[in-house]
């Protein structure tokens, strides 16, 4: 039987339809309990729910750290309830994770000191500081162990309740628990304090937008 070529107004008709079943397939798939969606930032995926230590976490926010007009790294912040809130973000009642990736190559060491100042910044009393040192001089050695930071590496910060904050790098653990609320609640200052690393990305983690 010969080949009979569809009249040009059925074809699209018909190409129309599919691609509307298509659509609804697809949104009917996104509802569908269990079918993880995902937020792409710079090319990263950030699924929109994570489980620490046992609780279910949610994706506040997630945004791309600048320096200058490089991008340096991709940052999400998880936590129980979304909240524009940074006291309710960087609470410590339950488990919270800040994940980053990085875009770029980084000498660890001077990432490192990026912590360190960023903690500093976001500090009033000297006092407190002065208690923290002991863990940010921890933490950077950490980091100054790997040498450098290479584009593509995830590092996660998870704080677990009667743990501490757990550094993972590249899904392994990186040293002991850093056990005091105190050091988990300034890092997240870093990006979320008065005087963050990066505004864009602040706004980002707060769900306010995306860069």
């Amino acid at each position: 039987m010969p080949y009979l070529a569809l009249p040009n107004a059925v074809s699209r008709r018909v190409a129309l339809r599919l691609s509307g079943a298509v659509l609804l397939l697809g949104c009917a798939l996104c509802a569908l309990p269990g079918v993880a969606r995902a937020a792409e930032v710079a090319g990263v995926q950030f699924p929109d729910k994570v489980t620490v230590a046992g609780h279910p976490l949610v994706l506040n926010g997630a945004g791309v750290r600048y320096k200058a007009v490089f991008k340096v790294y991709v940052a999400g912040l998880y936590v129980p309830v979304k909240s524009s809130s940074v006291n309710d973000l960087i609470s410590t009642d339950k488990p919270r994770r800040f994940t980053f990736t990085m875009l770029r190559d980084i000498e660890s060491d001077e990432f490192g000191k990026m912590f360190s100042r960023g903690i500093e910044d976001n500090m009033t009393n000297r006092a407190e500081f002065s208690k923290l040192v002991p863990g940010i001089l921890r933490m950077s050695q950490l980091f100054s162990e790997r040498k450098v930071l290479r584009a593509g590496d995830e590092c996660q910060l998870d704080w677990i309740p009667g743990t501490g904050t757990v550094l993972t790098i590249q899904g392994q653990k990186a040293g002991a628990p850093f056990p005091e609320p105190a050091f988990f609640q300034a890092l997240m200052r870093i990006w979320l304090g008065n005087k963050p690393a990066d505004w864009q990305l602040k706004d980002a983690l707060l769900g306010k937008s995306g860069n």
